[in-house]
């Protein structure tokens, strides 16, 4: 990733990363009412552990310079999940109490406007980028 098009790179490493968030966060959204999955406990939000990505490249400048982002993994959140009175509800502990998902619907929008802004911005960076080159190109050319 290093030359003339480590811009792009960089910003096409935001671009995987906030879409792979924005897919983390439609999946939250999506088992917000989840109260039992396979492991016999309700369905546990996840959310995306990014890391700085650096260029591995042979021959790469060498200097520590950063190179976008990349997404290393899920890791679920781990807080107490809502106790709710259901009594009916198919759950329902012997006191009608059933473990409710530990998804927050206002938290999780607001984690998906995030990452949609900044997919946005990571896609207005690469046009700009483009449009730099394309006048560059237009200049050397003896254009306007």
């Amino acid at each position: 990733m290093s030359g003339n098009f480590s811009s792009i790179d960089i910003s096409a490493s935001g671009l995987a990363a906030e879409r792979l968030r924005m897919e983390v966060v439609a999946n939250n959204i999506a088992n917000a009412g989840t109260t039992m999955t396979d492991t016999g406990d309700p369905y546990r939000r996840q959310s995306v552990v990014f890391s700085a990505a650096m260029d591995q490249a042979a021959g790469a400048n060498g200097n520590g310079q950063r190179y976008g982002v990349e997404a290393i993994g899920l890791e679920a959140d781990q807080s107490e999940f809502p106790m709710v009175y259901n009594p009916g509800h198919p759950h329902a502990d012997k006191d009608g109490f059933v473990k409710m998902p530990n998804v927050q619907i206002s938290h999780e929008m607001v984690d998906l406007i995030t990452a949609s802004r900044s997919y946005e911005a990571n896609t207005k960076a690469i046009s700009v980028y483009k449009e730099m080159i394309q006048q560059t190109l237009s200049l050397l050319q003896g254009g306007q």
